[in-house]
């Protein structure tokens, strides 16, 4: 009896010591990809992850977001209008909460659906949508508080896939990458949708803003369709702005990352760019900038969907099609490339988040790798099929799904075309 008391005992120290987030935003609680829960299982038990629920959805790119014991996604149906939707779901049952539908006809490429996570903060829910409608919601019970059809308003510059960055929520104001008419950068005051600022002439990309501490302030750094900038969040004031010009049309999907005073940047037609950041004041220096002769004959990584990431003196990332590379940091040099991660193809893309000492690579085929990154190469540990490719977002080579997971309370959440799903990853 006393040996089962002091099972049963260290049992409750371990699931009350064991640690569990929500991924109430893009890539995740503090928007850097990466997941700090506890209680995780070292590899897969079987050929596929172990699903908890699944719930039917349409189309569209935009990965779940989880909060407060919601999951938040948005989709796109065609029959009987054009229309986008924003979903909400039990956290733990994947039964429907509550929708909002509002109509929505494409002028787009890629029209699968809408592209930005849903970002929750404060009780809020905001979603923004191709066609840059941005809905303010009140996240327990979808209650409508505001809403803004930045594309008439603004009089946006609409990209040709469409508006994609996921808002960003600083203090009290809401950052948008809108892409209009001297207001690449639009901040609005998050409990009433009134503009607060806007800010930089130049087109929208894809890439989502993150904030940043940089010489005691905090920054907005954000990749337009032009240039790498930082600014301030509560009144849009540029700090610094570097140029990166695209040499076709501007493609930068992957998020801009930062570590330890290094801004990096990639995209597919126009390369790399490493930033230094100073440390006293708000400033930016180019310290390395790499393109190859186009995006088939690549230098250091010309990336489209995924976003890299910084381990200590490397960055790891995807390349034009589908190679996995590891650069030196401070020159843009490759150190290594490994085609077995993800299929060699033009966009072939991976979802990387780092927790410890291992990767979570989510791949376009649907298939979860827990790895390890180092100069050495990639190592891989265990693999298993989470969900599969559907054919809404890129038809060719049987489908894709390029949505990023959302890792939260020990399981994984993820979609494709036609389902949410959600997988355990809890340690037994």
């Amino acid at each position: 009896m006393t040996k089962l008391f002091t099972f049963l005992v260290a049992g409750l120290v371990c699931l009350a010591t064991a640690r569990a987030d929500d991924w109430p935003q893009w890539r995740g609680p503090t928007r850097d990809g990466v997941w700090r829960e506890t209680g995780l299982i070292e590899k897969f038990a079987g050929p596929e992850v172990p699903i908890v629920w699944r719930a039917k959805v349409g189309a569209g790119y935009s990965g779940p977001t989880v909060a407060a014991g919601r999951v938040y996604l948005t989709d796109r149906i065609v029959e009987p209008t054009q229309q986008e939707r924003v979903l909400c779901f039990d956290e733990a049952t994947g039964k429907s909460v509550w929708t909002y539908v509002y109509d929505c006809a494409y002028r787009v490429g890629y029209p699968a659906g809408p592209r930005a996570n849903v970002t929750v903060a404060d009780g809020k829910a905001y979603a923004l949508g191709t066609m840059g409608h941005l809905h303010c919601f009140d996240a327990a019970d979808g209650k409508l508080l505001w809403k803004h059809d930045l594309d008439p308003e603004y009089k946006i510059a609409m990209p040709i896939w469409g508006i994609a960055g996921a808002p960003l929520v600083e203090g009290d104001v809401l950052i948008v990458q809108v892409g209009g008419e001297g207001s690449c950068l639009v901040g609005f005051d998050k409990n009433t949708g009134v503009e607060r600022w806007r800010a930089l002439k130049d087109t929208a990309s894809y890439a989502a803003p993150i904030m940043i501490k940089q010489g005691g302030k905090r920054v907005v750094v954000c990749m337009t369709g032009e240039s790498v900038a930082g600014l301030d969040p509560q009144t849009g004031a540029v700090y610094w702005q570097s140029p990166f010009p695209p040499s076709r049309m501007p493609i930068g999907i992957s998020t801009p990352i930062y570590d330890a005073g290094r801004l990096f940047v990639t995209s597919f037609y126009d390369g790399s760019l490493l930033l230094d950041l100073a440390a006293d004041a708000p400033t930016a220096k180019e310290v390395w900038r790499r393109k190859g002769r186009d995006e088939k004959h690549t230098d250091a990584l010309h990336s489209i969907i995924s976003t890299p990431l910084f381990l200590g003196g490397h960055i790891y990332g995807v390349d034009s099609y589908g190679e996995l590379r590891c650069l030196d940091a401070k020159t843009g040099n490759r150190v290594w490339e490994d085609l077995s991660a993800v299929p060699t193809a033009r966009w072939s893309t991976i979802h990387f988040v780092q927790n410890a000492d291992k990767i979570w690579m989510f791949n376009e085929r649907g298939e979860l790798i827990i790895a390890r990154l180092s100069p050495k190469g990639y190592e891989e540990i265990s693999r298993a099929k989470l969900i599969a490719p559907t054919s809404e977002q890129l038809g060719q080579r049987g489908g894709v799904c390029w949505s990023h997971p959302a890792y939260a309370n020990r399981r994984v959440f993820i979609r494709n075309d036609e389902e949410l799903v959600c997988g355990n990853l809890a340690a037994e």
